[in-house]
């Protein structure tokens, strides 16, 4: 076991297009937060370009934590621990954060603890949640990622299903292009599916095997395509914005009824006493009320991940990181990034 944070902890996050940092005091409050967020540079490409994220981060992550120790009122003295997203995510990106963080840590002479860019996300839904329910059946879904994990404790997961193709959030980007409302896709397909009939149109439901965890949403994608575009590609009408909310509604409703349903399978499968979401699409709000309308009618308990933390940011990769601190778990000089997580899971 490790020993009791007696200050403050750094939380580093730079995995995809937002620069972030966070410090946490020893039980966990946050003293400030600070996130920069890339979207305005990569719109004009309509998705986020790896070379153009790591740039960024390169230019803005000193800044972000000169904000961030402002903001908190504390000096570098202060910190007695650095947490770090290491894994997985761009492999420019992540570079940036690790080698700032190894650099601080020597600096202030202080531990180095490696994070999971994912388990910092299912951390998310518990943050700030004096006794979560136990086990508790997660999903994590975002541009990324979208995986189901039966959750055993906020430091200990098993992931049990994935997706195949596409990820929820990329398929949101996807659709988003398809129908003219630019990028990100996520937050704007949702404001248009608020006027929008999601019964108008009965865009596939990919549940593959009867007992399968893994996600499919490749196929509902290439259907909003085919009704927008034609089979051939080719048709290039106008929609009007009654249809373009409609075609949003029915697409996310869609999208949605496949993650609710794998997510009731996996707490079955693992005798959940709660149901958790994480990641940028648990922002959304049609995911959000069905989510809760599940864990009612199945008498189980919720944790959503609020909604300033299902984007990426650096308080629950502090927040993580000041677990796995107190369970003694480590990184040396010599850690790496990894695009995948293929690194082995940190150990005490």
């Amino acid at each position: 076991m490790g020993l009791p944070l007696d200050g403050l902890i750094l939380g580093i996050e730079s995995s995809c297009d937002e620069t972030a940092a966070a410090l946490l005091e020893a039980d966990g409050t946050v003293r400030a937060s600070v996130v920069r967020s890339q979207i305005d540079l990569h719109t004009v490409f309509g998705g986020v370009v790896p070379e153009i994220a790591g740039r960024s981060h390169v230019e803005h992550m000193v800044p972000v934590l000169e904000e961030c120790f402002e903001r908190a009122r504390a000096q570098k003295s202060d910190v007695r621990a650095i947490a770090v997203t290491c894994q997985p995510g761009l492999i420019g990106s992540l570079l940036v954060g690790v080698s700032t963080a190894k650099a601080l840590a020597l600096a202030l002479d202080v531990p180095l603890v490696p994070v999971d860019h994912v388990a910092a996300h299912i951390y998310s839904c518990f943050h700030g949640v004096a006794e979560p329910q136990l086990p508790a059946a997660c999903l994590v879904a975002s541009g990324g990622h979208s995986s189901l994990f039966a959750v055993e404790s906020l430091t200990r997961h098993t992931k049990l299903g994935e997706t195949i193709d596409d990820a929820a959030g990329e398929a949101f980007d996807k659709v988003a292009a398809i129908v003219g409302l630019g990028y990100p896709g996520g937050p704007l397909i949702d404001r248009m599916a608020e006027g929008g009939d999601r019964k108008r149109f009965r865009f596939p439901r990919s549940l593959l095997a009867r007992d399968s965890l893994d996600f499919s949403f490749s196929g509902i994608k290439t259907s909003v395509l085919y009704h927008c575009r034609g089979q051939n590609l080719r048709d290039r009408r106008t929609l009007d914005e009654q249809e373009v909310r409609d075609v949003c509604a029915s697409f996310q409703d869609a999208v949605v009824d496949v993650l609710t349903t794998k997510l009731a399978r996996l707490a079955e499968r693992i005798g959940a006493r709660s149901l958790a979401v994480g990641g940028g699409v648990a922002a959304n709000r049609r995911l959000r009320e069905r989510v809760t309308e599940l864990a009612a009618e199945k008498g189980l308990g919720l944790h959503l991940a609020p909604r300033e933390l299902t984007t990426d940011n650096a308080v629950m990769v502090a927040g993580l990181g000041r677990l796995l601190f107190a369970e003694g778990v480590r990184a040396g000089l010599d850690l790496d990034a990894h695009a995948r997580a293929l690194a082995p899971a940190p150990a005490p």
